[in-house]
């Protein structure tokens, strides 16, 4: 599903150059939940912006589904992105919206019917455990809430690819295990998934693909990883 193929990313600033990435290689097929590891400024954020066309390689090709993504026009961008999810560390819910009204907003902006959300919203929310929370505003939730409404608005529009970026960091133990269990439920319902975490309660309870980053780099690319950077 998706390859990259020698890619670095150089970031010029007014006095030096940052490698974030440094000449990396791999390729996540369809289907697989595959966690991105490192430390903080490993290059983990950088290489989902990099899937997402936020950012553009320096050097090297990115493939999406076989094709080259490497230089979209902006409405190419777009309806790739329209193939996929993303969950953020913190949840950016729209405050002035209910539950519903933020898993809602998502096909809103695609156009969709007021048919179709009718129909999916409920859905991505008894996905998530929060058909019952629909009429809640996102201050009366929990972070674990919060997250879930993230994770049910990434769903709604039945995307090929999530990407979760750091999705359990604002989160206690208890809630981190809910958010990792739903992101596997997710997988299993055939989703591709790709997780960007330092979490090591994470990784070792997936028992799942790990490649770990390193200053930029490639350190190792594991089927059944464990933590140990």
């Amino acid at each position: 599903m998706i390859s990259f193929q020698n890619v670095t990313k150089i970031y010029n600033t007014n006095h030096s150059q940052i490698i974030a990435l440094r000449n990396i290689s791999f390729e996540v097929k369809k289907g697989e939940l595959v966690s991105i590891v490192g430390k903080s400024g490993a290059g983990k954020t950088t290489l989902l912006k990099l899937i997402l066309k936020e950012e553009e390689p320096t050097e090297g090709k990115i493939y999406f589904e076989g094709e080259d993504i490497t230089n979209l026009k902006k409405t190419e961008i777009y309806h790739l992105r329209r193939k996929m999810g993303v969950i953020f560390q913190d949840y950016k819910l729209l405050p002035s919206k209910t539950v519903y009204e933020n898993v809602a907003y998502v096909l809103e902006v695609m156009g969709k019917s007021e048919a179709e959300i009718k129909h999916e919203v409920p859905q991505a929310l008894e996905i998530v455990g929060l058909l019952d929370r629909k009429n809640s505003f996102p201050e009366e939730l929990s972070g674990g809430e919060k997250q879930r409404v993230a994770i049910a608005r990434a769903l709604v529009h039945r995307p090929e690819l999530i990407l979760a970026d750091e999705p359990t960091g604002n989160l206690d133990p208890y809630h981190t295990q809910e958010i990792i269990r739903l992101l596997n439920k997710i997988n299993e319902m055939g989703t591709t998934v790709i997780l960007a975490t330092h979490h090591k309660e994470i990784i070792n309870t997936l028992q799942k693909r790990v490649i770990v980053l390193e200053n930029g780099e490639i350190v190792r690319d594991e089927d059944k990883g464990k933590f140990t950077l």
